[in-house]
């Protein structure tokens, strides 16, 4: 079997659970012959379970330096923050992982200026991919978060409520912030071919159960902290690869991303869209829903701004007008 590659797959943060995760996902999709795994922690041991694996036709190298880790590559995963544990938010990262983001734009300005797509998977997502991309220098659409896994989490939880398997639950999205103040849409979903909208309000899913499902998701990374004891791993490594296969050209992205948004309503932001993520980055349009929907993302969007405003107070971020200084292309 073919790879669909040979260039450069760099992974940030490779010795954690998400990173090594990530490593075996990417060599089991057979995404590309070259993979680098980077950590300020030694990620030998990974590397060494990989080649012990059998991935026995692709280059595997670990390092600690940065130089080495990021010239000539093609694309980036990174999960090269700090975990968010027991009682923590999303939010209570915000400084030192995006401190973490700013040095990883800064170091792919210098060693990778040509690197065609970067995702970014730690907390807040949302931010610590604005960052990395206003230091990176690289355009809007080659710079994504995670955002799918608030989308799965609506998915199966639909899908248990209603006994289907999850690929019958369709028109399933989450828009906005990746955290608790994320917008759920449930207006363009079926299950098994039958609206959401027709079945909220009856016995079978009353409106109270919907609102306390909506609550829930939003809360589903701190739900599976409170069941394994640590924070989501699987679920985060596993989208990210598949984010990063489409952008290689392989199956499309099903779920929506964050992506750097330029609106007359949303501006100088990430968050997730309605996206379409391939071999040309990340494109997106505004989702449409119900009006109490579309307020839910109007408060999403301002939570986004409160903190990217705190960026500048903390001097991580200069003001939004100086931003084009930095970034020509924003």
């Amino acid at each position: 079997m073919k790879f669909l590659t040979n260039e450069k797959l760099t992974i940030v943060g490779a010795a954690g659970m998400i990173g090594s995760n990530m490593v075996q996902t990417a060599l089991m999709m057979r995404l590309t012959s070259n993979i680098c795994l980077y950590d300020v922690f030694s990620a030998e041991g990974v590397a060494e379970e990989m080649r012990q694996s059998g991935f026995d036709d692709v280059t595997i190298t670990a390092t600690t330096d940065a130089k080495e880790a990021f010239t000539d590559t093609k694309y980036i995963i990174s999960s090269g923050g700090a975990p968010r544990k027991a009682g923590m938010t999303r939010e209570d990262l915000l400084k030192g992982n995006c401190e973490i983001a700013e040095g990883l734009g800064k170091n792919i300005k210098e060693y990778c200026p040509d690197v065609k797509h970067v995702v970014i998977i730690f907390n807040p997502a949302d931010l610590t991919g604005l960052v990395t991309l206003l230091y990176s220098g690289l355009k809007p659409s080659q710079v994504t978060t995670l955002a799918g896994l608030d989308t799965t989490r609506l998915q199966s939880a639909l899908a248990k409520k209603f006994n289907v398997m999850q690929n019958e639950i369709e028109g399933c999205a989450t828009y906005g912030g990746h955290g608790e103040q994320m917008a759920v849409f449930g207006s363009h979903v079926t299950i098994a071919g039958k609206k959401l909208t027709d079945i909220i309000g009856t016995p079978e899913f009353t409106n109270e159960e919907w609102e306390q499902m909506k609550k829930d998701v939003t809360q589903g990374g701190a739900k599976i902290i409170q069941l394994r004891g640590r924070s989501s791993f699987q679920s985060p490594a596993y989208l990210s690869v598949e984010m990063i296969r489409a952008v290689m050209g392989g199956e499309p992205f099903r779920f929506p991303v964050g992506t750097y948004v330029k609106t007359d309503k949303y501006d100088h932001i990430m968050m997730a869209m309605k996206t379409t993520l391939d071999t040309n980055g990340a494109s997106y349009v505004v989702p449409e829903g119900t009006a109490e929907e579309n307020a839910k993302l109007d408060a999403s969007y301002e939570h986004l701004c409160k903190m990217r405003d705190e960026l500048v107070t903390l001097n991580i971020v200069p003001e939004i007008a100086k931003w084009k200084e930095i970034n020509q292309n924003l």
